[in-house]
Formats: structure tokens, sequence, C-alpha cells
């Protein structure tokens, strides 16, 4: 288990595992490479292909625990990790059952659906800009994730994922707000798209939200339409983050029983 787009795993993540555990499942809950408590730089840069490698590593490193029946591994993952525990359990056969949240499906995608198409010469010449930097020794720029912007309404996605983000900061947790600019530009690496018609035969569980303008809904039932089956749907109401929050119940005791009925 590990968590999204920049997110420790004080985030949530305990309890989830603490669901899961409870009914007898072990959980190997993690974070990121290059953020909180896991090595790696730079710091704050996200790499999906990087990380999705490290799901594999983390499956290797539970197979090593006596704790563990190595033939009965499932990987849960949600928002940015929901995408990479789909390109993960298409390629490694290890996996045994994958729980998908509110995923995070192409980097292409995302960016075409929020960026206004008048910016897009902008924005990629920024990013080119940051490579020929880094090329010529410079450090990584950084950058904010999101903000509380008042300009923006209460609901947009920056606003919404301030709230959810900060409101843990303020519980002690040590996130910051800011990734390396590269790390937009390495998103485009992410797809996972080819990916999840290849996931079958191993049981897939996707939890689409309805009202989800982070990891838009529609992008993600198409995603789950072209995956074969064994699958399984869970459509809950509410917006990107409401399975974190007041559908923690739900969210979590679907999964558990999904690992229940396929490990």
């Amino acid at each position: 288990m590990a968590h999204g787009f920049s997110a420790l795993k004080e985030m949530g993540l305990d309890a989830y595992a603490r669901v899961f555990s409870d009914a007898g499942l072990a959980c190997l809950v993690y974070d990121q490479r290059n953020f909180g408590a896991s090595e790696g730089n730079p710091r704050q840069e996200i790499d999906p292909i990087a990380q999705m490698r490290d799901y594999r590593h983390a499956i290797t490193y539970a197979e090593s625990r006596v704790e563990v029946d190595a033939q009965r591994i499932g990987i849960w993952g949600t928002s940015y990790s929901g995408g990479l525990v789909l390109m993960t359990a298409a390629i490694d056969r290890r996996v045994k059952c994958v729980v998908s949240q509110v995923p995070f499906i192409s980097g292409l995608e995302s960016f075409q659906r929020l960026v206004p198409l008048d910016q897009h010469g902008a924005y990629f010449e920024r990013l080119a800009a940051e490579r020929r930097a880094i090329a010529a020794g410079a450090e990584p720029t950084l950058i904010e994730i999101c903000s509380d912007d008042p300009a923006k309404p209460f609901d947009a996605p920056g606003r919404r994922t301030w709230r959810y983000f900060d409101g843990w900061r303020q519980r002690g947790v040590p996130w910051e707000n800011r990734v390396t600019l590269r790390s937009l530009d390495l998103r485009f690496d992410f797809d996972a798209r080819p990916f999840i018609p290849r996931i079958s035969p191993t049981p897939l569980l996707m939890l689409v939200a309805n009202q989800d303008t982070i990891t838009p809904t529609d992008v993600a039932l198409a995603a789950f339409d072209s995956a074969l089956s064994p699958k399984q749907l869970e459509l809950v109401r509410g917006d990107h983050y409401h399975p974190y929050e007041d559908g923690f119940a739900l969210s979590s005791s679907v999964a558990r029983d999904w690992f229940l009925k396929h490990l």
C-alpha cells in the first residue's frame, strides 16, 4: 500500500491498514520514494514509472517476510497510486488481487482536461526550460501543489485538494506543499490504459467517485470498461476525497472483502 500524488502514509493509510489487518491481512505500508520516511533524491520528485517499479520491489520484500504467504499477495492504491497498481498488476503475476481507488489513469488525458488549450505552449516551454536548466547543473525547481485561492470556487480541484492536505498538516503530518517542476514533465509518462486489459485473470476491484474532477469519473469508468473479468466496480457518491473521509467505512470494507474473497 502506498498513497497518491505527494501524500504520506500517515494521511489515512494507517486507517485502511487497520481495517485490513483486523481481518487477518498483513499490510506493508510505505511512503513513495523521495517523500516522507522513504529515501531518494531529488526530494519531492514524483516519477510514476519509478513508483510503479517500487510496488514490485515492495512485493519482493513482502515475499521475504515469514508472516506473508508469497502466493497470496494483493496490492492497493489510491489516486496516483490507484493507477500505478493497475500497471503493476498487469505485468507482475505475483499479484493475485488488486484494488484501485479513484485512480489516476493518464497524465496526458489529465493535462488536456485541466490545462486550457491556449496555455499549452507556455506550459511545455516551461517544462523544456526546466530540462535545459537541470542539464546545465541547476537544482530542480520546486512548485506548489495546491493553494487556497479565494478567487477560485471552493470546490475547484486546487482548493479541494488544499482542504484535504492542509487538514492533515494541521494534525501534525509533515506534508510539504511542493513538488519538483519536473514531476509535471514525468507525469506524461503515466498512462495505465494500455495495461488495463492485461490485468485479467487477476481479480480487479475499482472504486470510482461519481463527482470526481481530479481523476475524472468518466475517464476512470472508461478504464474499467476496458478491463476483462474478473472485475467489480464500486461507484460511490461524492468527490475525489469522499472515500477517505465520509466514505471511508464503505471504501475500506469493500476493499477488505475483495481481498478476503480472492486471496
